[in-house]
Formats: structure tokens, C-alpha cells, sequence
């Protein structure tokens, strides 16, 4: 017979002007794997603080039962003294201080004369490692290590405070299949031994892996909380957006023009090892209303071709051509790039993308206050003018342009980025993962736009780690490996398999 470990009944939960949740419950058994799905802004993250504390007991309503008492925690605390720890997406760790120091931060293992005992806490610090299959050194700095392994550490230090409930707010996100894998593998083992998880995640395939019941929020509401036998990608999806999706891409009818971008002979080198070969003789061009997709594994030197074309300093040395509507044009700085009409939205757009304690209105007009300038200043009316259009057309769910960026979800922020890039007017607009940690009902609106630029004669340039999202939207794909261009196929002979093909073959030695 299963025993409940966890229950929130009734979970109301209201911000200024906004009801984040209305009447939410959920029920995990003790030893399960507990997914949380919901688009971005569903209310999945702010039940997940109400839970653990970081909004305390009477800023909401309703009642959390946990291990059969009713609990009303004040503070992280609180709830971690009962063994429920939260770890977030972005890693609570100290890059400065070692892996075993962040183990024990605010956990400290003292000696007798209250001094911390700094051979205990490396040795314990190295049996939690050997729990979760790391075997760094517990001295080594959280800098020295990848994110894959930061992840694992948090775990760790979740490990050190005894847990029982282990909640993860889009654990992958960051990661790459292989450290997705490893992570995902040791949440199944904690499992075994008798702990219990709460995993968002917007992966549906990671979801389908691990999860023993899936629980649906829309719109602050519950909707439906399915058994592991009965979950499939399309009724999960069907929930999240309330709509079926027959077709995860948009329809796209390319009209394609004449060359806007044309790339020759580019090579780019390492910024610290200026003997490493990082962008090798990459050659490609765009043409008007064309999507063109670059598909290539971690590392094959997507991003490093994108941020070296856009005049950001990746490289010491940077050599090549680059020619727009047939003339020769310069790119030495993102000044230049923008001026020559090239856009670049960054993959990380919390840290380059965007600034993240400014509104709406000054990120999407950033790029472009030449165009606001009357008399040396910035007119004030005609931004929030300019923002407001693009608050509306690009359905960004704001109340207004004045509310600061950081507080909008993943698929939001994104339309900001879109939309500050739009306004620039760019013939050519290379996107880097524009639909990274964002849910399936967010992206369809991303492809939508991306349809809607192309079709008004831009040139779009795609970079994606997911072979699906190329194949669905693009009109032609280039596959990078090692930093060279291995072939070029347009999409009615592009296959995961034929493009895979290409993304894995090796440099001739």
C-alpha cells in the first residue's frame, strides 16, 4: 500500500494584480518520481516556493500536509529541517569556494572548540560525492567544474541535509545529453533508496523516462494528474495548452528572394589559445525570406561562427569575407555588424540578451535609441509607444511595458529579445537556440514569428541543438562538426538521420 508524503490542498497564491495559483492541488507518494508540467508563467515554480518556503505560511492559502502534519513553513529554513530541499534552475553554489565548502555552507561541520573541522568536512564532502558518481577532488573550486557536475553537487548538498523530498526546477535545462543522462540515472537510484522528487521539466521525453505520475498546471489550475502507463507526449501536451497541437510547426510557405547574406572563407581562432581553430572556412549564404538552419553538436562551433560574424571579439584573429545584397561589408564590432544589417539573439539571453532589471520598454529599445533620438535625448513617449506595439503583436503577457524583464517567464523574455532584434529592422537575423527552456505553447509561438519575418522578406539564419525544431521549421539546412561545414541539404532531403550523418563526421587528420 502506498503512503503519501506529500499534500497541498487548495493552494492559492496571489501577486498584485495577478492570481499565479487558483485552488491547486497535488498529492506524491513517498519513493515516487512526481513531474510538474505547465508552460512557462503556469504557476509551477511559485507552488514549488509556497512548498518550500520562500513565500511562508500566510502569504498564501491553503494547506500543505507533509509526512501526515499539517506544515506552515516561514522560511527555506524550515522546510529543510523536515528534509524537503529545493534546488533551483539557476545553481545556488559559490564559484569561489570549493566543492566541499558549498556542500556545507550554512551546514558547517565543526569541531569541538565550534571551529569547523576542515578534515571532516572534506572526508564527508567526499563520500556524498562518491553517492551522486563524482570523483573530484572535494578542494576543487565550483569554477574548475563544468554545469553538469555543479548539478550534481547540488544534489550532494541536498544529500548533506538528510533529504526526503528532493524538489528540481528544470534540472537539464543547461545540460547536454550525456550530463542529462547521468543526472537523470542517479535521480532513478535516489529513488530506490526511498526518496521521494518533484522534477519540472519542460523535456517531455526525460518526463516519459523517469516520472511515476505526471501533474498538469495551466493557467495557476490544476488540470489532470496522470499514472506513468497512461502518459503520452500528446495528452500532456494537449493539457499544457489546452488546445491539441497536430503540428508542433507552424505551416510555412517560403517565398524565397534573392541573397541577402553571403559568408566566405570565415575562421575564427580560440580568444585564449590563439593557435585553436574554433569557426574552419565556413562558407554559407541566406536569401530573402529564406530560414536557414545550422545544425551541429556541443562544440561543433555554431555559436562561435554566430558571435564572430556579429562583431563580438570571439577570436583573436578573424578572417573572411562577408558580403550583403552582393556588396562587401564589415563586421569588426556589434556596431558595425547591427549598422550593416545583421541581428544576433544570443542563446543566453538572461546574460547577454537582456537586462534583466530594466522593463520592457528600455530592452526592447536598447539596441536602437538612435531611432528614439529627438534632440540628443530620448523620447520618452514615442518608446513607450514603439514597446506597447510590440507588447501587442508579439503577445508578450505583461500588464504593461514598465514591469521589469527579470520577472517575465523564459517564453516571454525570449519575445522581448525577438522583439528588441525586430526593431533594430535587420535583413538578416541569426537566432542561437531561440527556443531554449521555453514550453511546447511558447515555442509554436516562437516558430509563428520566426514564419511571420521570414515571410516579411528577412533573411533568418537558425541555430538549435534539436534536430526536430531544424527539420521543422527551416527551408534549408547547413550541419557544422569541428567548426566546418560538412554539407548542406535542403529540407526535402534533410532526415535525422542525413543531417546527423553530417553533424558527426571528423576532420580529415
Amino acid at each position: 500500500m502506498t503512503e503519501t508524503i506529500l499534500e497541498m490542498r487548495g493552494i492559492t497564491k496571489t501577486f498584485p494584480g495577478v492570481k499565479a495559483l487558483s485552488n491547486v492541488n497535488l498529492e506524491v507518494e513517498r519513493g515516487e518520481i512526481h513531474a510538474i508540467c505547465g508552460e512557462n508563467g503556469a504557476g509551477k515554480s511559485t507552488l514549488m516556493k509556497v512548498l518550500s518556503g520562500v513565500y511562508p505560511h500566510g502569504t498564501y492559502d491553503g494547506q500543505i500536509i507533509y509526512a501526515g502534519e499539517e506544515v506552515q513553513f516561514k522560511s527555506l529554513r524550515d522546510s529543510e529541517a523536515k528534509g524537503i530541499v529545493i534546488i533551483h534552475q539557476e545553481l545556488a553554489l559559490s564559484p569561489h569556494l570549493s566543492i566541499a565548502e558549498n556542500i556545507f555552507l550554512n551546514n558547517e561541520q565543526k569541531a569541538g572548540n565550534g571551529l569547523i573541522d576542515w578534515n571532516r568536512t572534506n572526508f564527508e564532502a567526499g563520500k556524498l560525492l562518491k553517492r551522486v558518481g563524482l570523483t573530484d577532488n572535494p578542494t576543487t573550486k565550483i569554477s574548475h567544474i563544468g554545469v553538469g557536475k555543479q548539478q550534481l553537487v547540488e544534489i550532494a548538498k541536498a544529500l548533506s541535509k538528510e533529504v526526503k523530498l528532493l524538489i528540481l526546477d528544470e534540472p537539464t535545462a543547461a545540460l547536454n545529453d550525456e550530463d542529462s543522462d547521468h543526472l537523470l540515472d542517479l535521480i532513478l537510484s535516489l529513488r530506490e533508496q526511498g526518496i521521494s522528487s518533484i522534477i519540472i521539466s519542460h523535456k517531455l521525453n526525460e518526463i516519459k523516462k523517469v516520472a511515476d505520475t505526471v501533474t498538469v498546471i495551466r493557467d495557476g489550475k490544476t488540470i489532470e494528474t496522470i499514472a506513468k502507463n497512461d502518459v503520452t507526449e500528446d495528452r500532456i501536451i494537449k493539457d499544457m495548452v489546452g488546445r491539441d497541437l497536430e503540428h508542433r510547426y507552424p505551416d510555412h510557405e517560403p517565398q524565397i528572394g534573392e541573397e541577402l547574406l553571403r559568408v566566405e572563407d570565415w575562421t575564427a581562432y580560440h580568444p585564449q589559445d590563439p593557435s585553436r581553430v574554433m569557426v574552419d572556412n565556413v562558407s554559407i549564404n541566406v536569401r530573402a525570406g529564406e530560414i536557414v538552419g545550422i545544425a551541429g553538436l556541443m562544440g561543433a562551433g555554431r555559436t562561435e561562427f554566430a558571435m564572430s560574424l556579429f562583431g563580438q571579439s570571439y577570436g583573436v584573429r578573424i578572417s573572411g569575407k562577408v558580403f550583403m545584397r552582393g556588396r562587401e561589408i564589415r563586421t569588426r564590432s556589434v556596431a558595425e555588424a547591427i549598422g550593416n544589417g545583421i541581428a544576433y539573439a544570443t542563446e543566453d539571453r538572461k546574460t547577454y540578451g537582456l537586462n534583466l532589471i530594466e522593463d520592457i520598454k528600455r530592452n526592447i529599445s536598447m539596441a536602437s535609441l538612435r531611432k528614439l533620438e529627438r534632440a540628443g535625448l530620448v523620447d520618452d513617449n514615442e518608446e513607450f509607444k514603439v514597446a506597447n506595439e510590440y507588447r501587442r503583436s508579439m503577445n508578450i503577457k505583461a500588464p504593461n511595458v514598465l514591469v521589469k524583464t527579470g520577472k517575465l517567464s523564459g517564453g516571454n523574455q525570449q519575445k522581448v529579445v525577438l522583439s528588441k532584434w525586430i526593431y533594430s529592422d535587420p535583413d538578416v537575423l541569426i537566432l542561437d537556440e531561440p527556443t531554449r527552456g521555453i514550453d511546447v505553447g511558447a515555442k509554436y509561438e516562437i516558430y509563428s514569428i520566426i514564419n511571420r519575418l521570414a515571410a516579411s522578406g528577412k533573411g533568418i539564419i537558425v541555430i538549435s541543438s534539436e534536430l526536430p525544431e531544424l527539420l521543422g521549421i527551416s527551408d534549408r539546412v547547413y550541419a557544422l562538426s569541428e567548426g566546418r561545414i560538412t554539407g548542406e541539404l535542403p529540407i526535402e532531403e534533410a532526415t535525422p538521420e542525413s543531417v546527423l550523418k553530417l553533424m558527426t563526421m571528423e576532420k580529415p587528420r
